[in-house]
């Protein structure tokens, strides 16, 4: 299993980084390769499906498998081997520190998660 685990203290309350980052409108504003995000149902709950796609318009399936809301959730591809984990931790009423893991189970991760496209959800964020 491979994985990557990236980190941002972004100056907004725990619940609209929630909120923002779970709501797939938004999706195409912070991550590159995507330049578009639609879900079954929002807001999301387990069993919500995500779908995106970039620049090669083929979509990706994700299916929610864990969701806490303004504390953590998981979404998995298709088959079940690569899976992303945001974790929402309160650091004060007006700070939040997210945590983002992506794994694979076989074979190798690609397009990993960097530091950059955290930052750039910072910015984001920190300008609504």
């Amino acid at each position: 299993m491979k994985e990557n685990k990236v980190s941002v203290v972004i100056n907004k309350p725990v619940r609209e980084v929630f909120e923002f980052t779970t709501d797939p409108r938004n999706t195409h504003l912070w991550v590159q390769s995507i330049k578009k995000e639609v879900a079954d149902e929002y807001p999301p709950k387990v069993g919500t499906i995500y779908k995106n796609r970039g620049d090669d318009d083929e979509w990706r399936v994700f299916k929610v498998s864990e969701f806490e809301p303004n504390k953590s959730f998981i979404i998995t591809e298709g088959a079940g081997n690569f899976s992303v984990k945001y974790t929402y931790k309160e650091i004060d009423d007006k700070t939040t520190e997210l945590i983002y893991l992506e794994w694979v189970i076989k074979g190798e991760l690609k397009e990993m998660f960097s530091d950059k496209t955290l930052q750039g959800l910072k910015e984001i964020i920190e300008k609504s």
